[in-house]
C-alpha cells in the first residue's frame, strides 16, 4: 500500500472519545441518569486503557442532555483509574473559557496523570456557552483567536506579560502549576472550514478533523491547507500531526453492525437535530449509504473499519484515529464490546500497516 509521505515514521495512535450525550434508548425508551452516564464514561476509559488503546477523549457541553461540562474534572477522575492512556478534551470550547484557568486545569491534570494530558480546542457546534459565560456570539472567531494565542504563550512561559481585548491584561503573572510535560500538547478541532485548518497550520499545532459522514475526500483540501500554511510560516512538517475523529460501531460482521447500530444512529441524529432546531428522520436507505464502504462513517466489521482507516490514511497521512462509540442511547454492553473489537481486531492491524 502506498502511504502518504507526511510523517511516515510517526507512530499511529488509536483511541475513543465521548461527548456523554444522554439520550433515550430507542428500543426500551429508558434514559439513564447523568450519574450513570459519568460512571460509564469512566468505565469505558478503564476498558480502553486496559485494552491498550492510546487516547481517551471527553467533550464539553453545557446542556441537561449531556453529562460533561468540565472535561478536566472528568479526565482527572479517569487519570486515577488508568495508567497509560492519553487524556484529551474533545473538544474544549476555547472561545468561552478563560485560557489561564484552562491551562492551570490541564497542567494539574498532567501532574495527576503523570504526563498524559492534552487539549483539543474548538469553536463549538453549540452556542449555549456564550450567554452562559457572558460572551457575545458576534465575537465567536475573535475570541477563539485571542484565547488560542494566549494559551500557547502560557504553555511556553512561566511568567507571562500579555495584553488582549477580551480579558484583563497579565503583567509578570506566575502561571502555576507547570505541567509534567514540557508543554501540554495542543490541537485545533476542525469540522470543515479552511480558515480553521489554516489557523492550526499557522500555529504549528495538531489538526483534529471531525469527519462524521460522506466522502472523506472532501476533507483533503483542509489537510493540504494546514500543511501548506505551516510550511509557509516556517514550521517543520515533521512536527505536524493530523487526527481523524468519527462515529463508529464495530461488530463481528458488516450486516450485524448495521442492524445493531441503525436505530441508535437514527435516534442520535433525531435528538441532536432537535437540539439545533431542525426536524429530520434518517431512513434506513440513508443509513445504508452513510455506512457504505466508500464513506467516512466507521460502521462494520473490524475488516471494514481497517479498510476505511487505511483509505483515509492514503488521503491524509494522519497519525491518530479516534472513534466515538457511545451515541444515541447505546447500551454500555455494546460500547464495551466495540472497545474490545477496536483494541483486539482493528488496532493491531493498523499499527502493523501504518508504523512500518
Amino acid at each position: 500500500m502506498q502511504k502518504n509521505q507526511e510523517n511516515k515514521n510517526s507512530p499511529f495512535e488509536i483511541g475513543i472519545y465521548t461527548l456523554a450525550d444522554i439520550g433515550p434508548d430507542p428500543l426500551t425508551g429508558q434514559t439513564i441518569s447523568a450519574k450513570q452516564r459519568l460512571d460509564e464514561v469512566v468505565e469505558a476509559a478503564k476498558l480502553a486503557d486496559e485494552a491498550g488503546l492510546d487516547v481517551f477523549g471527553v467533550g464539553e457541553h453545557h446542556r441537561l442532555d449531556y453529562a460533561v461540562s468540565t472535561p478536566p474534572v472528568v479526565l482527572a477522575a479517569i487519570s486515577q483509574v488508568t495508567k497509560k492512556i492519553k487524556l484529551t478534551s474533545t473538544t474544549t470550547v476555547l472561545s468561552t473559557v478563560d485560557p489561564v484557568r484552562l491551562f492551570e486545569d490541564f497542567a494539574t491534570l498532567d501532574l495527576l496523570s503523570n504526563g498524559r494530558a492534552e487539549v483539543i480546542a474548538g469553536r463549538g457546534a453549540f452556542i449555549e456557552s456564550f450567554p452562559l459565560f457572558g460572551y457575545e456570539l458576534n465575537d465567536y472567531d475573535a475570541l477563539f483567536e485571542e484565547n488560542t494565542n494566549l494559551f500557547l504563550k502560557l504553555n511556553q512561559e512561566e511568567m507571562v506579560t500579555w495584553k488582549g481585548h477580551f480579558r484583563p491584561s497579565l503583567r509578570n503573572a506566575e502561571i502555576a502549576p507547570r505541567p509534567l510535560q514540557k508543554q501540554i500538547p495542543f490541537w485545533i478541532g476542525v469540522g470543515g472550514t479552511p480558515e480553521s485548518a489554516a489557523r492550526a497550520g499557522r500555529y504549528g499545532v495538531g489538526l483534529a478533523l471531525a469527519i462524521l459522514g460522506g466522502d472523506p475526500m472532501r476533507f483533503k483540501p483542509l489537510v493540504d491547507v494546514y500543511r501548506q500554511t505551516a510550511r509557509e510560516v516556517g514550521h517543520s512538517l515533521d512536527t505536524l500531526k493530523v487526527g481523524v475523529t468519527g462515529h463508529a460501531y464495530i461488530a463481528e460482521t458488516n450486516e450485524q453492525a448495521k442492524e445493531d447500530f441503525y436505530p441508535y444512529y437514527s435516534n442520535y441524529w433525531n435528538y441532536v437535530n432537535k437540539q439545533r432546531g431542525m426536524a429530520s428522520h434518517m431512513t434506513r436507505d440513508n443509513f445504508e449509504y452513510l455506512a457504505s464502504p466508500e464513506t467516512a462513517l466507521f460502521v462494520g466489521s473490524p475488516e471494514q473499519i481497517i479498510e476505511k482507516v487505511l483509505h483515509q490514511h492514503e488521503l491524509f497521512g494522519h497519525q491518530r484515529f479516534l472513534a466515538q462509540m457511545d451515541i444515541g442511547g447505546l447500551p454500555f454492553s455494546k460500547i464495551a464490546k466495540g472497545i474490545e473489537l477496536l483494541a483486539t481486531k482493528v488496532a493491531p492491524v493498523l499499527r502493523r500497516e501504518l508504523c512500518k
